[in-house]
């Protein structure tokens, strides 16, 4: 899932980045909003997030999500033909190889 945010490759995930991803999940956060969720888990303080603090904040976030919707929609990112599985070739296009 990082590689989906990480739409430059180099490692870290801008504000731009996770602006992109959380629009095209439907949802509209502004500059500020996206800095503070970045701010959250930002443990060198560099402005970005990496891949540990990627999962530090995938994890808070499910622990935060009790919307079906929500879960269905982050989904629907892996099962990328749409038939209501995720296929291994579907998982290993979203999870980086070093995972």
């Amino acid at each position: 899932a990082f590689s989906l945010f990480d739409k430059d490759g180099d490692g870290q995930i801008t504000t731009k980045e996770l602006g992109t991803v959380m629009r095209s999940l439907g949802q509209n956060p502004s500059e500020s909003e996206l800095q503070d969720m970045i701010n959250e888990v930002d443990a060198d303080n560099n402005g970005t997030i990496d891949f540990p603090e990627f999962l530090t904040m995938m994890a808070r976030k499910m622990k935060d999500t009790d919307s079906e919707e929500e879960i269905r929609e982050a989904f629907k990112v892996f099962d990328r033909d749409n038939n209501g599985f995720i296929s291994a070739a579907e998982l290993r296009h979203v999870i980086p190889l070093h995972f």
